[in-house]
């Protein structure tokens, strides 16, 4: 079971994997060089755990004992419990779900690793946003979606923020991080996915058209900002929109990839 172990003093050097965690440049270089992530909040906190990450230590609320009690109970890592106006003291912002968990990354798996058995995967291109890479990866669990797969360039699912908008979907959803940005969507093109991406080009077909009768499906999703790179969008065996209306062109792509993994998985 979990040592509980009180601190008082905000200053106290074992509370280090939780500080100053609204600077985000900061603790994506903490958490890199430690090889650590966060969880925050009793539900991620126990999937986390559930999920078979190894934990370092656990900073908690008293008020959140009794609730993670089971939790606590399979590991024998230390709990430091705090008030939680030091809580928030330690971490810099107001931790309103009481618990946060540091936890050990595991090596991310081979490319062939994720997609083995997979029929449905989402693919993404640069979304640097944590919060829409933790609501994509959300959708792509929670509609059926067996892997994802992300560029070099995309932001970190494992960052607090996007697992904690994920609902601890990546703790579940399998996924890595493509090695091959330029030859990415021939290799899965040759591994069996009809690469489909979602975007506003003028070949672009409605979505739901686009993936009637696709047994193995790679449903591409491309930045924030200006979507899918020329390289991507050509290299991608189909081209697809979400047909919209009133004058709007697109949505969000966290909106988006919500609509297209539903219409995907019931292809």
């Amino acid at each position: 079971m979990a040592e509980l172990v009180e601190i008082s003093a905000g200053d106290d050097p074992r509370l280090a994997d939780y500080r100053d965690l609204r600077d985000v440049q900061l603790r994506k270089h903490l958490e890199a060089e430690q090889g650590l992530f966060l969880a925050e909040g009793e539900k991620v906190v126990r999937r986390a755990v559930e999920g078979g990450f190894p934990v370092r230590s656990f900073l908690m609320a008293p008020r959140w004992l009794d609730g993670l009690a089971d939790v606590l109970a399979t590991t024998d890592a230390p709990c430091y419990v705090v008030p939680e106006a030091l809580a928030e003291e330690v971490t810099g912002f107001h931790v309103h779900r009481g618990a946060l968990a540091s936890l050990v990354r595991r090596p991310l798996p081979s490319v062939s690793e994720v997609l083995d058995g997979a029929r449905s995967v989402v693919v993404l291109e640069d979304v640097v946003d944590h919060t829409n890479v933790g609501a994509i990866l959300r959708s792509a669990a929670a509609l059926g979606f067996d892997a994802a797969l992300l560029a070099p360039r995309c932001a970190d699912p494992l960052y607090r923020r996007a697992i904690k908008v994920g609902m601890g979907a990546v703790f579940s959803l399998p996924w890595t991080r493509l090695p091959d940005w330029h030859d990415a969507l021939p290799a899965l093109s040759a591994a069996g996915f009809t690469t489909v991406a979602l975007t506003l080009a003028a070949d672009a077909r409605p979505l739901e058209e686009s993936v009637a009768g696709l047994d193995k499906v790679a449903l591409v999703l491309g930045s924030e900002g200006h979507g899918l790179s020329a390289r991507w969008e050509q290299a991608a065996d189909r081209r697809a929109i979400i047909p919209m209306e009133a004058g709007i062109d697109s949505l969000n792509v966290a909106a988006a990839s919500a609509v297209a993994c539903y219409v995907t998985a019931r292809r």
